[in-house]
């Protein structure tokens, strides 16, 4: 048989110029279809902007060289003191007032000498004439502060005014044309954004580290250790903070103030990954109130809300007990309202879910708690909740702990008081037979701390003057000057006890 040549050519040249315009038609039809070859989506920038791969600065110099010289380091003294051995179910030795305090108090439960304390922490300038925000807990019981300039000149300081609720303090130092850091806006920080901790930690000088915003309005229950109502919606952040950078700054990357450091979360006690700061929104109401009043101008809604979480069984004896329906997230739930506060005077009602305050959107209690803190008593704002699946706006105006609309009074002898104070549990009062009273849940380290009131006493009168709440007391050592008698018991022993203590 004969190969007819020309022909076989002919059928190759036709099968490559037809596999080359398969390919040609292949390629533009993969070019305009969304899928690749893979079954998967293309892959992108995630912040493609105009068709621009997007760029973000991580030189932090212009932030660190504006921020650190308003940085300050803070050093404290505690001077020794002669305290009590705290046991009360051991009674006071007879011996004890016969041999004095020749060192028998430490084994027989008398008094003992506590030596002399040094502490540190961090500071920021936020004025050019010396004032100075910190942590109520660096300067709380100090009985000298120092403060060291980036520039190493020292200066004694005075506390202005302090709340352990914020765990935010303000002193001075007398000096001007210092270096100061501006304001920013906390409600503004994102998730991700980048900050810098500014501040004095370990034994080191002025040290700055940088992080990420890793959540926001974060609740630790730490603050409780220190005041009867605790706020707190920290910033958290992954830059390194350790003892010592208390007080110091979180600063953005044009170096303004976001908020000051705080706490540590840590199974050792050194910086494990986590830390927390107070956003500077909550800063700047607190050291507003201390510095123009005197002390902070608090206000209360008035309410009791669910827990941030909830199981199951949880949300269905909410939505039984309050006859609702209720969606994880929507908003904060109001299990009660109290009465004779602001949320009772303005209509709300248990059950109602909070999902704006003044406009903010608010999904936990710290979150809610945060814009409470925001305002004094007197505001005026709106309310906006849901109820039977609808959004109604109610007008509240905000009341004091007092339940009244009156500006607090500043109270140096409350502050110097220090300790930890609530009122005494309806239980506990009707088993004692009593109206009420105050129960003392830590000593502290002011005048309390120094006195031979323990944990755990009940106050039921100030210089015989009858107090059945945290308020009245507070009230009654405000008119009180000198000494001042405190009466009351201990739970579960016989007999009532009067102490002295100085103001």
């Amino acid at each position: 048989m004969k190969i007819n040549y020309k022909n076989v050519l002919a059928m190759i040249g036709v099968s490559v110029c037809t596999s080359l315009v398969c390919f040609w038609g292949f390629s533009k039809w993969t070019k305009s279809n969304t899928v690749d070859s893979f079954g998967q989506m293309p892959a992108n920038y995630a912040s493609f902007v105009n068709g621009a791969v997007p760029t973000a600065s991580t030189d932090f110099t212009l932030a660190a060289t504006a921020a650190s010289p308003a940085v300050v380091h803070i050093k404290t003294k505690t001077n020794a003191k002669k305290i009590e051995n705290g046991n009360m179910q051991r009674q006071r030795n007879p011996f004890f007032d016969f041999f004095g305090d020749d060192g028998l108090g430490d084994y027989f439960g008398g008094p003992r000498m506590m030596p002399e304390q040094r502490a540190s922490g961090s500071g920021v300038l936020i004025t050019a004439d010396g004032y100075i925000v910190t942590n109520n807990h660096v300067i709380s019981g100090a009985d000298e502060i120092t403060v060291t300039l980036t520039n190493k000149k020292v200066y004694k300081a005075k506390v202005i005014g302090a709340d352990p609720n914020s765990d935010i303090a303000v002193i001075k130092i007398e000096e001007s044309s210092l270096p100061y850091l501006v304001y920013g806006n906390s409600d503004d920080v994102k998730l991700g954004q980048w900050v810098l901790a500014i501040g004095y930690p370990l034994t080191l000088d002025v040290t700055i580290t940088a992080g990420i915003i890793s959540a926001k309005n974060r609740s630790i229950d730490i603050n409780s250790r220190q005041g009867d109502k605790p706020i707190e919606s920290f910033l958290q952040t992954d830059a390194a903070v350790n003892q010592g950078n208390s007080g110091g700054a979180l600063v953005n990357i044009n170096g303004e103030l976001v908020g000051i450091n705080s706490a540590i979360m840590s199974p050792t006690g050194s910086y494990a990954g986590y830390s927390y700061a107070v956003p500077v929104n909550i800063v700047k109401k607190v050291v507003t109130d201390i510095v123009k009043f005197g002390t902070v101008q608090r206000a209360y809604l008035g309410v009791s809300m669910a827990p941030e979480e909830l199981t199951e069984e949880q949300i269905k004896k909410f939505e039984s007990d309050l006859n609702i329906k209720y969606k994880v997230g929507e908003g904060v739930l109001v299990t009660n309202v109290l009465e004779g506060g602001s949320a009772e005077a303005a209509g709300v009602k248990s059950g109602d879910v909070i999902t704006k305050f003044n406009g903010t959107v608010v999904k936990s209690s710290p979150e809610l708690q945060e814009q409470v803190s925001k305002y004094k008593p007197g505001d005026k704002i709106i309310l906006t909740v849901k109820r039977n699946d609808k959004e109604i706006a109610i007008n509240v105006v905000l009341k004091s702990k007092l339940g009244n609309t009156d500006i607090a009074k500043n109270s140096k002898s409350a502050t110097k008081l220090g300790g930890k104070l609530e009122t005494l549990d309806k239980a506990t009062a009707e088993k004692n037979d009593i109206k009420g009273g105050v129960i003392i849940k830590e000593v502290g380290t002011g005048i309390l701390g120094k006195s031979r009131i323990e944990k755990g006493f009940v106050i039921t009168s100030v210089n015989e003057e009858e107090v059945s709440n945290v308020e009245e007391f507070y009230e009654a050592i405000n008119k009180a000057s000198g000494s001042v008698k405190i009466g009351g018991f201990y739970p579960g022993y016989y007999g009532t006890y009067a102490f002295i203590i100085n103001l």
